[in-house]
């Protein structure tokens, strides 16, 4: 019988040993995963910044080819025949 205890307590310690390193993961797993929700909330909050700067920038280039620039001049031309459009698309439903 004493080599039957051998065995269930080298297998109860092999357990433990398994239990507590099963342990220390979901600890690293919870605390990558919190990093992962921190990093992915900074990549959000970056990608807003990135539009509003480039809308700034897009707003600036109409206004410099609005000051005389010829660079932008086509594009400014079809963003003003788009609002055009959209002012009249508007006015007709307006008048319906």
């Amino acid at each position: 019988m004493s080599k039957v205890e051998e065995i269930v307590d080298a297998l109860e310690d092999k357990i433990s040993r398994v239990l507590l390193k099963l342990e220390k993961v979901n600890q690293d797993n919870l605390k990558l995963q919190q990093e992962l929700n921190k990093s992915q909330q900074e990549f959000k909050s970056r990608q807003q910044i990135i539009v509003s700067w480039e809308e700034k920038y897009e707003a600036l280039k109409i206004a410099n080819s609005m000051l005389g620039s010829d660079e932008n001049k086509r594009e400014t031309k079809l963003k003003i025949n788009t609002l055009i459009r959209e002012i009249d698309h508007c006015i007709a439903q307006l008048s319906e």
